[in-house]
């Protein structure tokens, strides 16, 4: 079996070609910067990096499909490249919302549209984008990447309708509070300018820094999930990753699933009589 795996050079991605590697598969990573390149050409011979800016939609096509040249059909693809922004949606230039969506949203999805069509062809493959939990709940602090995640949830679920006559699989998975980067250095994060802010913003910033690298998920275990769901005759379309992610989530549907029935009549009264 075949990965392309994208973010590769850091953590769930890098977590995941490891694991898919010792597993027996061969894995084609993209990567950031040629250190990054040589280091995971220096794993086993069924690795291979390729250096690939996801937002240079113009390069990907190509890449593709001269990955399917040299190592064969791509059996799987796992969109992991990405990155959080922090900050309060007034305080947050729009720019840094476009970054995040160029990378999340549009980068994943030009990956998947260069796969699409080998994938159709041979009417089989697996497409797996890696969300979050920040894809369900609307979590403060956090409206670009939360917004990225929740948009990636939803071509994830419109792409499984689409495509599961051809034979192929999609997963969303989306992972709670792991122990990579994500709230480190590969964080980017607004400054601070309005004081309305200060008591709701201050002590999350100050949560997420101080947790950054103490998180309770381990990516090994995430990584090893995943090859599970790849295996699986009968994959999810959505899958969880973390007793965090599963409680913010089963909280989030209580809630909306009261908030419905609160306001059913209102719902119910938009009709023609």
């Amino acid at each position: 079996m075949n990965f392309l795996i994208t973010g590769a050079g850091s953590g769930l991605g890098r977590a995941l070609a490891m694991e898919a590697l010792s597993s027996g598969f061969s894995v084609i990573g993209t990567v950031r910067s040629e250190a990054a390149r040589e280091e995971f050409g220096a794993l086993p011979a069924r690795a291979r990096a390729i250096i690939l800016d996801v937002t240079n939609v113009a390069a990907i096509g190509p890449e593709v499909a001269q990955a399917e040249r040299d190592i064969g059909p791509i059996d799987v693809l796992v969109n992991s490249a990405g990155y959080g922004h922090e900050g309060t949606l007034e305080e947050s230039p729009l720019e840094e919302m476009r970054r995040q969506f160029d990378v999340n949203v549009f980068g994943a999805v030009a990956m998947i549209k260069a796969v699409l069509p080998f994938m159709r062809e041979r009417r089989r493959g697996h497409i797996i984008n890696i969300t979050s939990m920040a894809g369900y709940v609307g979590l403060p602090g956090i409206p670009y990447y939360a917004g990225s995640k929740f948009a990636l949830e939803g071509i994830s679920e419109v792409l499984a309708n689409e495509v599961r006559g051809f034979g192929i699989k999609v997963t969303a998975v989306a992972p709670g509070s792991f122990r990579t980067d994500w709230a480190g250095r590969s964080m980017v994060r607004s400054p601070r300018s309005i004081a309305d802010y200060d008591l709701l913003f201050d002590p999350i910033r100050r949560a997420r820094a101080d947790k950054s690298g103490q998180q309770a998920g381990d990516p090994v275990k995430a990584a090893r999930a995943i090859l599970k769901v790849v295996q699986a005759d009968d994959p999810p379309l959505h899958l969880l990753l973390g007793s965090d992610a599963l409680k913010m989530a089963r909280d989030k549907l209580n809630s909306l699933g009261r908030e419905i029935d609160t306001w059913e009549p209102v719902t119910r009264s938009t009709g023609y009589a």
